[in-house]
This record gives structure tokens, C-alpha cells and sequence, in this order.
């Protein structure tokens, strides 16, 4: 599900800045950036994420930003070298003038600002990485606010999609009990019309026509697709992981269908309603297999 959050919070004068964007995918694919010399903490933030977020394609984005003075670091040794080699060019060339501090300030590598190196102590190493965990746990909270509004959004839709699955069911189970005596006569007076005059026995006609009758009928197929229908509104009742059962009932519910459609005899009036209707259900499942996708 689509999210966007970030967390800021400040370690020895620096500023730790944690983001997290994600997008709708049917599996996890996490991408992370960490600026260079805290790539260590990659292993612990990605196991953090793993723990939170179950699908999605999700960007975490570690920046540092200097937070105040502290975070300006003076090379001196540096910057001593530069002022040696200055006077050495002053006395030689005999220049008057005195080194400007600012103009030394701006040489290469005189002053750090735009990044941290990473912690050199056992201790001070944990003391970072535990604030990193934390500001992406506290972003993943936010992400997953955004998500959790978006999702009760989502589950509305879902929840009408299935009542019209769940009318059209209804419709075929009462057309389809009411055309199977119809549909048994007819296959009776069908066979009778064609063994005529061949001297076969008229009950075993019958007998027959009721068997094809029976391999037509499809109330086992909608009795199924309903009960799938209630597992699912259950499951957005719920909480949790549901992405993938889902899923699941989906494909089973898409497997009835098509049985039912399989099933569904004749091309006259009763059958074609009857194969139009589940060609309605197909549709709104598909448009529920698309919406799915979004969910964790």
C-alpha cells in the first residue's frame, strides 16, 4: 500500500533523518541508502523493516544533516600543514601579507561538514544504531497511520465488490433450481425423440436424463463461491497479515466460476442469463485481485 514518512532526531550534533516511501507490490522489495560510513547499520535497519512490513516495494532513505555547530569538524593538522607551507611561500617570495584564516578555512579538507563517520567505540556504535532503530520504527508508525486510512478506504470497496459477487451468486442459484426440472424434461423428451422406434426402455431414458441433469447442476459451485464470499468479508474484518489468504480465496473463488460457467447448460434463454452472470462475477473478482495487491 502507498505510504510516505519521515522521522528526524538529533545524535552528537548531527541530525539523523529516516524516510520511508512505499508502493503496492505482491511482495516484499525493500531498496535502502545509507550515507557512507554507516553501512553497517544496513543489516539491523533491514531486519527492523522485515519485522513491520510485510509487501510492498518500500525505499528507506538514512540521511545526515549537520544540526548545529558541533557539527563542523576542524582538521587542524590539516590546516597547520597549509599555513606552514604558506609562510614557507611568504618568506621566499617575500610577501608582506598575512595568511587569511578564511581563505585557509576554504581549502580542501580543512573542514567537515557534510558527513559522520561512524562511530569508533563498541559502545558509541550501539548508542547510534539504537537511535537509527528507533527513528525508523517511529517512521514505520507513521507510514503505517497513512496506510491504515488508506486501507479502511480500500476495504469499503472491497466490501461492495463482494456484495455484488454475492447478489449475483444468489440470482444463479435461484434461476439454475428452477431450470433443472425444465432442463431435465428437456433432455428426456430429447432423448426419447432420438431412440425412437430403437425399442429402449423409456425408464431408462429417464434415468439418464436425470444424470445429465445432475452433472449440470451447479448449486455445489455456488454454494462454494458463497461460502468464499464470507471468509473474505470475515478476513477484512480482521487485523493482521491477510494479504495472501487473500489472495487464497481469490483464486478459489475464480476457480468456482469457472466450473459454473463450465456447467452452465444449453445456449437458450436460462443458460445464457446464467453465463452472463458469472461473467459479471469474473469481472468484479478480477477488479478485487487488483485491489488485493495493496493489501499487507
Amino acid at each position: 500500500m502507498t505510504g510516505y514518512a519521515q522521522v528526524r532526531a538529533e545524535y552528537n550534533g548531527w541530525g539523523l533523518r529516516v524516510s520511508l516511501r512505499s508502493v503496492n507490490h505482491r511482495f516484499l522489495d525493500m531498496r535502502m541508502r545509507l550515507p557512507e560510513g554507516l553501512e553497517m547499520y544496513e543489516p539491523m535497519l533491514r531486519q527492523v523493516a522485515r519485522e513491520r512490513i510485510r509487501r510492498g516495494h518500500v525505499d528507506v532513505y538514512v540521511g545526515i544533516d549537520a544540526a548545529g555547530p558541533a557539527a563542523v569538524q576542524v582538521n587542524h593538522a590539516l590546516a597547520e600543514a597549509y599555513l606552514r607551507v604558506a609562510d614557507e611561500l611568504r618568506r621566499e617570495m617575500h610577501f608582506s601579507s598575512e595568511p587569511d584564516v578564511v581563505a585557509v578555512l576554504r581549502l580542501p579538507g580543512v573542514i567537515s561538514g557534510n558527513g559522520m563517520a561512524a562511530p569508533e567505540s563498541e559502545e558509541e556504535q550501539e548508542k547510534l544504531g539504537e537511535r537509527l532503530a528507533a527513528c525508523l520504527e517511529a517512521a514505520i508508525a507513521k507510514l503505517d497511520e497513512m496506510r491504515s486510512s488508506e486501507g479502511a478506504h480500500l476495504a469499503e470497496e472491497m466490501r461492495a465488490r463482494l456484495g455484488e459477487i454475492a447478489e449475483r451468486a444468489a440470482r444463479i442459484e435461484a434461476m439454475a433450481e428452477a431450470v433443472r426440472p425444465t432442463y431435465a424434461k428437456r433432455l428426456e423428451a430429447r432423448l426419447k425423440e432420438l431412440t425412437a422406434g430403437a425399442g429402449v426402455d423409456a425408464t431408462r431414458v429417464a434415468q439418464e436424463a436425470a444424470i445429465l441433469a445432475e452433472r449440470g447442476d451447479v448449486s455445489e459451485e455456488v454454494s462454494r463461491l458463497k461460502s468464499h464470499v464470507t471468509q473474505f468479508g470475515r478476513l477484512l474484518e480482521g487485523a493482521g497479515e491477510m494479504g495472501k489468504r487473500l489472495d487464497f480465496l481469490l483464486q478459489e473463488m475464480q476457480r468456482e466460476t469457472n466450473t459454473l460457467q463450465a456447467k452452465t447448460p444449453g445456449a437458450d434463454a436460462e443458460g445464457l442469463a446464467i453465463t452472463d452472470l458469472a461473467l459479471e462475477i469474473k469481472a468484479e473478482i478480477e477488479k478485487l485481485r487488483e485491489q488485493v495487491q495493496n493489501v499487507e
